[in-house]
Parts: structure tokens; sequence; C-alpha cells
């Protein structure tokens, strides 16, 4: 299942500005960006799979172009995919990318 390449070329610009190291990994078919082992944000075909902590997906799950992943027929716990119409700007893709980003933050005590 191949994933849009410019979406990853723009997410791997913009991961490259933050203060941290990030790898990335082949996952769900595409592409996804981890932080010290824990996923982010990720790529499947035209959508941005976006890890989001638990207490911000109802807000989340309101937005235009946001809907619950559900890759194995079944929502998954604090995954979201987001169309391409949500992360059309430069702005709305760094939004995204700090919400992933935190949840990977949220993870690395447990």
């Amino acid at each position: 299942m191949a994933h849009n390449q410019e979406l990853a070329r723009r997410l791997e610009l913009l991961f490259s500005k933050l203060p941290a190291q990030f790898t990335q990994k082949k996952m769900f078919g595409g592409l996804s960006f981890l932080f010290e082992g824990k996923m982010t944000i990720g790529i499947v075909k035209e959508d941005l799979v976006v890890r989001v902590i638990a207490d911000k997906m109802d807000e989340v799950l309101q937005k235009d172009y946001v809907r619950p992943m559900d890759f194995t027929g079944k929502p998954m716990k604090e995954f979201v995919f987001v169309g391409p119409e949500g992360y059309r700007t430069e702005e709305q893709l760094q939004h995204w990318v700090e919400l992933g980003w935190e949840h990977a933050k949220s993870k690395l005590n447990e």
C-alpha cells in the first residue's frame, strides 16, 4: 500500500525543525514517525494518522475531515484519521504533529 510521498516530505521537514529526534517506520501499510519508539503521526494512503491523548479525543473528533481510525474495522483507541483537506496548510499539519508528539511524550513513563 503506497502512501502520499509529498505528505511524507512535508512531515520530514516539520519534524526536522523540532528539538528532538524522530525515527520513521513502516506501519499500517504506510509510514509512521516515532518519538523515542512511540508513534506520533503517520500516513496511510492519503490520510494522516494521528495519535491523540484520550482527554482530547472528543474535541478532535468534532473537527472537519477527522474520523476515528477504523483500520481494523472498529475504532482504535487514541487514533484518528485526518483527510487531506484537514492538513492542507502547513499550520494545519503543524497542529497534527504537535498533537501526535504530545501523545508520544505522555506515553514515555508508562
